[in-house]
């Protein structure tokens, strides 16, 4: 589908409407209605170019010159109510935000296309969907099908459709199709009917798949660049109004992953103070010495965290943050031990916390000034001997401290970035959410 011909070609058994209804077809106040109610939806949808097209049975999303285009047929649409042209205009959205049409397509292609919507309608309210679109735990529509061997076969199909769960991913259906070589025979010799090859009244996916999987690896970067752009902009608008439309929590979280560029922050402070562990050696004479057994005391030797904490508590760096700062290093504090120092344009000696394993500490604020982190790194330098490694929890405002002797980690507020560019020995990962 990387091209529309304009060529007619059949169009699915079902109701269709008719040529004057499908020439007095407007799709404008159904955007409209999709901006009103599905606000994330609706911003994702602006970026497409709709066409009207026959050269396909239903609709279809695709890249055509590096942008992206939906292909519909007015005959198709028209006989929808309006909740299903909603349904459907989500539909296509849901294709893109999750990289079908821009990623490799995998094989048997058939299959994936049946997958990817089973995964993609266990999103969408059972209402919103078009007569016969494919959804799990739901059987198929086998009304049209005449023939008795072909009606067992697809029985068989329906039966486990019908048996899967609804909110797997399209991988994980894609799996549970291939697993019945019967069931995977039959959608492999049948076809998709909305695309290539399909045959009369068999079931199948509502809207077309072709051209999927068929971008250069230059296009596909450009491609899905732009969506995760786009994805990226819905998340923080929803995110900013309030107004997700009939978007579910889960799947909020699984959007703000979706274009969340930044590392599991958590687990790289883990991996930093696991890193920054130093071994404290001392004489036991209930260890045997292995070189010299029975004359001289073995070794015994232990782990300890040696990481200190500095909280940027300057004035641009408001109460709710402190809060999330504290709340990151609860976090921490289930694994190791550490030390946590207050800093603005001075280290604060006199409020030094010795946060124990297991200890939870509530927050507090004891300076509100400028920042910087030059304080720090003399802080360091003069009475940091013990330690083998720091973390500095900021929103990066201040300019750069120069290199440091000892490892440093830098873990910043979401959306902020560092004034300076890191050096070697700096570790630089970004919050994305409370943690919890």
């Amino acid at each position: 589908m990387s091209q529309d011909k304009g060529t007619s070609v059949d169009l699915p058994v079902g109701q269709l409407a008719s040529e004057e209804d499908a020439a007095r077809f407007n799709i404008e106040p159904h955007l409209v209605n999709l901006m009103l109610h599905e606000p994330f939806y609706s911003h994702i949808l602006r970026r497409v170019e709709k066409v009207r097209s026959s050269a396909l049975p239903t609709a279809g999303v695709t890249v055509r010159d590096g942008e992206f285009t939906m292909l519909y047929n007015p005959r198709f649409l028209a006989a929808l109510v309006s909740l299903q042209v909603r349904g459907l205009l989500k539909h296509e959205c849901l294709h893109l935000v999750f990289k079908h049409c821009t990623g490799r397509k995998q094989d048997p292609h058939i299959l994936w296309n049946w997958a990817t919507d089973l995964a993609i309608n266990s999103l969408l309210p059972e209402q919103e969907l078009p007569e016969g679109g494919l959804r799990p735990g739901q059987a198929l529509d086998l009304s049209k099908i005449e023939d008795p061997a072909q009606l067992e076969k697809w029985k068989k199909v329906s039966d486990l459709i019908e048996s899967f769960p609804i909110g797997l991913a399209a991988e994980k259906y894609m799996a549970l199709l291939r697993q019945d070589p019967d069931v995977r025979r039959t959608i492999e010799e049948q076809g998709d009917p909305s695309g290539e090859g399909g045959q009369g009244g068999s079931p199948g996916p509502t809207d077309d798949h072709g051209g999927w999987g068929e971008l250069s690896d230059e296009e596909q970067q450009i491609a899905e660049g732009k969506i995760r752009q786009a994805v990226n902009e819905a998340v923080k608008k929803c995110d900013r109004t309030g107004q997700w439309g009939s978007i579910s929590g889960a799947a909020r979280e699984s959007l703000r992953a979706l274009c969340n560029n930044s590392v599991n922050w958590k687990k790289v402070l883990h991996n930093f103070c696991g890193r920054s562990q130093r071994a404290n050696r001392s004489r036991t004479l209930k260890k045997i010495n292995r070189k010299y057994p029975y004359i001289h005391a073995g070794t015994r030797r232990g782990h300890s965290a040696s990481v200190v904490v500095y909280i940027d508590q300057s004035g641009s760096v408001g109460s709710d943050e402190i809060s999330m700062f504290f709340g990151a290093l609860n976090q921490l504090g289930r694994i190791t031990s550490f030390s946590v120092f207050f800093f603005d344009t001075a280290v604060d000696t006199k409020n030094k916390i010795k946060w124990r394993r297991g200890q939870k500490v509530d927050a507090r604020r004891t300076r509100s000034g400028g920042t910087c982190f030059s304080a720090v790194e003399k802080h360091l330098k003069k009475d940091g001997a013990e330690f083998d490694g720091h973390i500095i929890l900021t929103d990066g405002q201040a300019s750069d401290p120069g290199p440091s002797r000892k490892r440093r980690c830098w873990v910043l507020l979401p959306g902020c970035e560092l004034y300076f560019k890191p050096h070697p020995n700096d570790v630089v990962v970004k919050m994305d959410n409370l943690p919890r």
